[in-house]
């Protein structure tokens, strides 16, 4: 059996094919944790990959740094060429990146099975690729210089360390570190520029490591010159990252894709699976909203940071992603934001009960004995009742006004009869009150 640098070949396909399918499995794994569910996006796949870095990328190093030792073991003693002290590094980054590649494969088979928003960005996949070769020199130069048998595992830590809590810390080293923003917004999108000057800071960087790391070994000068037109390259990948323009400048206006009918429903078409749902809750919202203030006719989803104000009849809304229960909590958002809190807890009990309708949930007891008969009165009525009386109203429900005389006399009218019944137990649409508005079943004035 052949040996090669201390390490039989046959041990070393081995070992690159175990690294190959160990690194495959965490990266999918890592990078279907990342991505956000729900969205069809290119670039949410790219932005996935990135991430997927944090998991793989230590491994990567760990493995590096198992070669260097049992490398740094077999040439102790004698001084190689630089070329000879460069193919087992360059050899180790080339087995990692091609299970980057067949990730990346693998999920874009996927995703061409479904429509895709956007487009693939080849620099973002670049920066994944040069990210984790970035992991392997990192790992071997540390195997190297410890070339002892439990080196591996403290240099995978070290590396993590190194790219994952640093940059945590220090904001202006996120943007160097190789790995994708712990939030990907769809409206943001990935700077076309950003990705082209990460992926030359970490190719230089890498460059430099090796090259410094091969002067030191070899002690010749043609290296140590190599190395430094590397740390070239990474210095002006750290200025184009610094002078790069932010993410929402460099994404364009969004071509909306928009459910017509019964109401006008608009989201990312990275989101258009949500449409159904989002259509089938607001409208709903739309139809008990009708004839207050706050009715609408169209509703649009739009970045959190978004400051440009809504035209009359349109609702913007908030939807991060598809996960389930997305629709409800878009709407119980926009429910909140119809009216301010309120700072009595007595009258919010009772903002709550005409909030819970109109997300369609089930009507709050409450836990003074005024919110339970107020929700037993208002979950008496039917639902045109209800409308109409959200109607008269709404200006009340908005400031925080709403009292016990607004839902029939409160727990007095609750004991005087049931919601929708008369006192004497005889059906009725007119619920207790002072009095009948001509034409409407409600009182003219808050029964006292």
């Amino acid at each position: 059996m052949l040996e090669h640098g201390g390490v039989s070949r046959e041990e070393l396909k081995h070992s690159a094919l175990v690294a190959v399918g160990l690194l495959l499995a965490l990266g999918l794994l890592a990078a279907w944790s990342v991505l956000i569910p729900g969205i069809s996006a290119w670039e949410n796949i790219v932005a996935a990959v990135i991430g997927s870095l944090r998991l793989t990328g230590p491994v990567a190093a760990a493995f590096a740094a198992w070669v260097a030792v049992r490398r740094r073991r077999a040439v102790r003693g004698r001084r190689p060429g630089a070329w000879q002290v460069l193919k087992a590094p360059l050899a180790i980054m080339a087995v990692v990146v091609a299970a980057f590649c067949a990730t990346v494969t693998l999920l874009a088979m996927k995703a061409v099975l479904t429509e895709q928003a956007g487009h693939l960005a080849p620099s973002g996949l670049a920066v994944g690729a040069a990210g984790l070769a970035l992991y392997a020199a990192a790992g071997w130069v540390i195997g190297w210089a410890l070339p002892w048998g439990g080196t591996p595992l403290p240099a995978g830590l070290a590396a993590y360390g190194l790219f994952t809590w640093l940059p945590a810390g220090l904001p202006w080293a996120e943007r160097l570190a190789p790995a994708a923003p712990d939030r990907y917004d769809p409206f943001e999108g990935l700077s076309p520029a950003a990705p082209a000057g990460q992926t030359l800071w970490l190719a230089g960087a890498t460059l430099a490591l090796l090259l410094v790391w091969a002067a030191a070994v070899t002690r010749r000068l043609p290296a140590l010159a190599a190395a430094l037109l590397a740390v070239a390259a990474a210095g002006t990948g750290m200025v184009r990252l610094a002078a790069g323009p932010p993410a929402e400048a460099a994404a364009g206006p969004v071509d909306y894709s928009c459910q017509e009918w019964p109401i006008t429903v608009c989201v990312h078409p990275g989101m258009a699976g949500g449409l159904t749902e989002l259509g089938t809750t607001f409208t709903s919202l739309a139809a008990r909203l009708a004839g207050t203030p706050a009715a609408f006719a169209r509703v649009e989803q739009r970045p959190r940071d978004g400051a440009a104000p809504a035209a009359g009849g349109v609702v913007v809304i908030h939807v991060d992603d598809l996960a389930p229960g997305f629709a409800g909590r878009a709407a119980a958002e926009f429910v909140g934001g119809l009216a301010r809190a309120c700072p009595d807890p007595a009258t919010d009990g009772y903002r709550a009960i005409v909030s819970a309708w109109l997300r369609g949930a089930p009507l709050p007891a409450g836990r003074l004995p005024a919110h339970q008969a107020a929700a037993g009165w208002f979950s008496g009525l039917a639902e045109d009742q209800r409308r109409d009386w959200l109607r008269m109203f709404y200006t009340d429900f908005a400031t925080c006004r709403l009292r016990g005389s607004h839902f029939g006399g409160g727990a007095s009218g609750a004991a005087a009869g049931r919601p929708g019944t008369g006192a004497t137990g005889r059906e009725s649409t007119v619920p207790a009150g002072r009095g009948p508005v001509p034409g409407s079943p409600y009182p003219t004035t808050p029964a006292g």
